[in-house]
């Protein structure tokens, strides 16, 4: 482990516990004001907690979902993993169908397939040992990464981040977030702001909310004064997530994402994505490539339940974009960075 970060003194949220009979999971559509856990017995409660966002954050759900698979085995009785497997395809269907963008989520499953193959009669035991080691792996790696983006951002920085990427969003310390944590510890950031990411403001319920349980102080932002925040000064860097990242290094994030790299180019501010290389899919050659998720144009309608839109309009929401690699100054993954990314430098970090 890196030294010089107390990486303790900022990490006190953890989103998903396994009790060893049932999948505990925080429900982040209930934060700030009510903490919650929803209780999932089986897969298929494991699949809806992913898709209503009561988890989210693409390694969490990776997570999530591998737990799942522990889950639907209880209800098979066969003799070895490649018959376990086959039984169990369905249930990991469903689980990969609940958010197709997430490209973590099919990554977890494929590798508790791989788990189950070729594994005996002990094969109960092995999923359960894989989708622990799944979280144990991506806590280490997020404290891995927080140490290396830290390391480019100069010291007395400002920060811009985006959405959520913080322990809620994965197993703990976070990635995006996780930077600003390891930038906090060892001094380097001195002001955070957290856009508030309509329409399910993660900045505004989830992020600053995450950094007060830590005492890191952060202002927030609409989504809407990123630029006018940039061009004051008080930003050096726009820190954000990804869940999924091409072979060319173009990005799919929350929506908003692209808008906020656009004006950091104009205003010589450097932009930092931050995520694990189960994140990296050199399958998916660009951005154009991306299935780009839409989700239910009500939820543009109100705030909190409360509608504030006029009956009859029509509304437009798709949960993420694409940010072009020609827009990112770095790619933080705990394999290391990847700065000014192209194909020839992604495939040179991530092609073994």
């Amino acid at each position: 482990m890196e030294t010089g970060f107390d990486f303790d003194r900022y990490d006190h949220v953890r989103p998903i516990l396994w009790t060893g009979d049932a999948l505990e999971l925080l429900d982040q559509r209930k934060l700030p004001f009510r903490i919650e856990h929803v209780a999932c017995h089986d897969s298929d409660a494991v699949a809806a907690a992913i898709r209503d966002l009561v988890v989210r954050g693409a390694p969490a759900i990776g997570i999530a979902a591998a737990w799942g698979v522990v889950l639907a085995a209880r209800g098979v009785d066969v003799a070895d993993g490649a018959e376990a497997a086959a039984r169990l395809e369905p249930a990991l269907q469903r689980l990969n169908a609940a958010r197709p963008t997430a490209v973590n989520l099919a990554w977890a499953l494929a590798r508790m397939r791989r788990a189950l193959a070729g594994a005996g009669a002990d094969w109960r035991e092995l999923v359960e040992r894989e989708a622990k080691a799944i979280a144990d792996e991506d806590l280490a790696a997020n404290r891995h990464m927080g140490a290396l983006g830290a390391a480019l951002i100069e010291p007395g920085s400002g920060v811009l981040t985006h959405c959520n990427t913080g322990s809620l969003a994965t197993a703990g310390f976070g990635t995006a977030l996780g930077v600003i944590r390891a930038g906090m510890a060892g001094g380097r950031i001195a002001r955070v702001f957290a856009g508030e990411t309509r329409p399910w403001l993660q900045g505004a319920r989830l992020t600053v909310w995450e950094l007060q349980q830590d005492g890191i102080d952060a202002t927030l932002i609409a989504d809407s004064a990123a630029s006018h925040l940039m061009k004051t000064g008080a930003v050096q860097w726009v820190v954000v997530g990804a869940d999924r990242i091409c072979a060319n290094g173009d990005t799919a994030n929350k929506i908003g994402t692209y808008q906020l790299a656009i004006a950091a180019r104009h205003h010589g501010v450097r932009f930092m994505v931050v995520a694990p290389s189960s994140t990296v899919d050199l399958d998916t050659p660009d951005g154009d490539a991306i299935e780009i998720e839409q989700r239910d144009p009500g939820e543009l309608y109100g705030v909190g339940g409360v509608r504030t839109v006029a009956e009859g309009v029509a509304a437009w929401n798709p949960v993420f974009d694409v940010t072009p690699a020609s827009l990112i100054d770095a790619i933080v993954t705990e394999k290391g960075v990847v700065t000014a990314p192209d194909p020839a430098r992604m495939r040179a970090l991530f092609a073994a």
